[in-house]
């Protein structure tokens, strides 16, 4: 038997989204959100799913609390629905909204537990998608003044705030790849969104800083690792690509202040070009509190000329994959964890999602998920190790606390701690939750 303790400075939490969780769609003067016009287009989500109920938080928010007082957490980590905010994406304040979230911050912060809030978690006003989107610059100042509103709202009660949440997701899974909203195919412009993204993050830390607001920021990008299949440069060329793709791409420019060159010859070769503007690079390099990441699964991949964007091809090396299927591979998270500091130096590093697709249900009323409780052991093992290899990790946060709105995948795959009976509402705590509440009490556990 082994002990994986954790030490004592680590802020465990869990975490959700607004669009998964909050439901109360049209409710409260907020608009519609590019997710909502996405989701209401036949063939866009599996079974037709969409978020208008979702788990119901936004009625709920007392007994989701109450579920994470129980659970013992330290910290919460949720996003703001900026059509909740802002209705028109900019404009008028909605105050029924700003209520809507000062209830849910007074009430982590009755219960001790430290909210972290997330600006930008996908759901972009459908006005300013009318509009262009993020492929129009006019947005980032868009967000700029959606972020303000923020920031002065709950200065005194936030002190933890991340601006844009996945940037790959936003620009090259939602307008290159197109299943997630808005649902563009589009190399080009996906390349100048997440350039647009980048600047607007920039742009608003450097508000947060004006402003005086007391507290961290940062923002929380997607990460992947790939293991090379063989010691040729061709294998290890692809692999540099797809882990540049997700890590490089969005940490260079923030941190190196440029973007990747073997990145901006890559896409230059498949046609597409950044057009970067004077003063943004600058903007982009303003420096970060902490970073957060998100990590769920990589894999060992190698060259194939012709596959996908970067010529990369995936090997089913036999690794258990989730019921989304995604493969296990938490020694990808240590090695990402690592890269990343090797590579920016000893940034602070919160893990601000790691979780896993479990489709069990209740039965007798319990919820037997023995395999997500292994998913976390070998992955807050991931973060042991890498703790003790010199890594600046502040907290660990897992995703999710409740089943929820799955993106394109509806409400198929789960990742909660609690399962979400979408007909009924009713919450019931999984074994993981149990396990995840033993856990953050006792700071230790068996692998």
């Amino acid at each position: 038997m082994t002990i994986i303790e954790l030490p004592k400075h680590i802020k465990l939490g869990a975490a959700t989204a607004a669009y998964q969780i909050e439901g109360a769609a049209f409710e409260g003067g907020r608009k519609a959100s590019i997710w909502d016009t996405f989701s209401h287009t036949p063939g866009n989500v599996r079974g037709g799913d969409n978020g208008d109920v979702a788990c119901d938080s936004y009625h709920r928010v007392e007994e989701d609390i109450a579920l994470l007082r129980e659970l013992g957490v330290d910290i919460y980590r949720f996003s703001v629905s900026w059509p909740r905010i802002l209705p028109n994406g900019t404009g008028d304040i909605n105050r029924e909204g700003l209520d809507y979230y000062h209830k849910l911050v007074d009430g982590l912060l009755d219960a001790g537990i430290k909210p972290v809030c997330t600006l930008y978690h996908w759901d972009l006003p459908q006005s300013l998608q009318d509009r262009g989107g993020w492929g129009n610059r006019e947005t980032i100042d868009c967000f700029l003044e959606y972020s303000e509103v923020m920031f002065k709202e709950f200065r005194g009660k936030i002190d933890k705030w991340l601006t844009i949440n996945e940037p790959w997701c936003i620009s090259f899974l939602s307008n290159y790849i197109g299943v997630h909203a808005p649902g563009n195919q589009d190399l080009p412009l996906a390349l100048n969104i997440s350039h647009h993204l980048l600047v607007a993050h920039g742009k608003a830390v450097q508000k947060f800083r004006e402003l005086g607001v007391e507290g961290e920021i940062g923002f929380a990008p997607n990460t992947t690792w790939k293991e090379p299949f063989s010691t040729t440069s061709a294998d290890r060329e692809a692999c540099r690509r797809e882990v540049g793709w997700f890590i490089e791409w969005f940490l260079d420019p923030v941190f190196k202040g440029s973007y990747p060159s073997f990145m901006v010859n890559w896409f230059s070769q498949k046609g597409a070009e950044l057009t970067i503007e004077e003063g943004d690079m600058e903007l982009i390099q303003q420096p970060v509190d902490f970073i957060g990441i998100n990590y769920y699964e990589g894999s060992v991949a190698r060259y194939q000329k012709g596959n996908g964007l970067l010529d990369s091809e995936d090997i089913n090396m036999g690794y258990h994959h989730t019921d989304i299927d995604w493969p296990v591979y938490p020694d990808g998270f240590y090695n990402v964890l690592c890269h990343i500091t090797q590579r920016y130096g000893d940034v602070p590093i919160y893990i601000t999602e790691n979780g896993a697709c479990y489709n069990n249900e209740v039965q007798n009323g319990r919820v037997m998920d023995t395999e997500r409780i292994d998913y976390l052991k070998r992955h807050l093992t991931a973060v042991q190790r890498s703790l003790e290899s010199g890594v600046n990790i502040k907290g660990y946060i897992v995703w999710s606390l409740l089943d929820n709105f799955e993106w394109a995948e509806g409400y198929t795959m789960r990742f909660g701690l609690v399962h979400v009976n979408y007909r009924t509402l009713e919450r019931t705590k999984k074994e993981s939750y149990y396990w995840y509440q033993k856990t953050v009490q006792n700071r230790w556990f068996e692998l």
